[in-house]
């Protein structure tokens, strides 16, 4: 496409993990570029053959952003691209483990943290400034899971770091603002419904493409940006036009 038109294009975070599945999906869907960032595996082979047959998916294997050097190293290929970034989905975290926050060392949450919270930090102290380069709105959405705000009996590492998460989608809300940069946290109050789970899955459990529907929504919202919004069913229904239908893309540059 050198010389021509590019659409900006959207870039997941934990793209391998069940709700970082279903917003590529529904970026897809919604006529969106994407650049899917996952760890290399299983998971994301399959998201690879599931989507095939989508020309505007690319695939990123070199694994998580783990720290400040992950997250400039990631940085620094997309500069590469020269493909303009408009939104940043993160879907970052860990398995919860069980047992009582009184019966395990110190050491659990410290690590718990490690892998839960500094990941997403890191990621947007370096994302936000390249987000805050693009001519129009730029958006930087982290998914939050349930459990942050009351306690999950026998996973109460989890809700902690849930807990600091929500936090810091707060904090950044005001400091991107300088940047130009909407940060928002979808949060998701139920456990995600699975093939997997089906037989216990309660009504109210969204699936994870419902999940990314409403993720994606935000990115269309032109109210007063709020920083954590509640999933809503509403708005996890199939795109009514593309994400493209308002937007100017840039020039493609070389």
């Amino acid at each position: 496409m050198s010389g021509g038109i590019l659409h900006p294009e959207s870039l997941v975070l934990g793209a391998s993990g069940t709700v970082g599945f279903g917003v590529v999906g529904a970026l897809l869907e919604a006529g969106s570029p994407v650049l899917a960032l996952g760890r290399d595996g299983p998971r994301m082979q399959a998201l690879a053959q599931h989507f095939a047959e989508e020309p505007a998916l690319s695939l990123m294997t070199s694994g998580c952003i783990q720290d400040d050097r992950d997250a400039a190293a990631l940085v620094a290929t997309l500069r590469k691209r020269k493909r303009p970034l408009r939104a940043v989905f993160a879907s970052l975290g860990s398995a919860p483990e069980s047992g009582r926050l009184l019966d395990r060392p110190s050491r659990l949450l410290s690590d718990k943290l490690e892998r839960d919270l500094i990941p997403h930090l890191a990621a947007a102290r370096h994302l936000l400034p390249l987000l805050a380069e693009s001519n129009e709105t730029a958006h930087y959405i982290l998914i939050g899971g349930p459990h942050a705000e009351r306690g999950w009996a026998g996973y109460g590492h989890a809700s902690v770091a849930a807990s600091a998460l929500r936090m810091l989608a707060q904090v950044l809300h005001e400091e991107a603002q300088a940047l130009g940069v909407r940060v928002q946290m979808l949060s998701v109050d139920h456990p995600i419904s699975t093939p997997a789970n089906a037989c216990n899955a309660c009504a109210e459990w969204p699936s994870a493409l419902a999940v990314g529907r409403c993720a994606v929504s935000l990115l269309s919202c032109h109210e007063a940006p709020k920083p954590i919004v509640r999933y809503n069913a509403a708005r996890a229904q199939p795109p009514l036009s593309t994400l493209f239908s308002d937007y100017t893309p840039a020039s493609a540059h070389g």
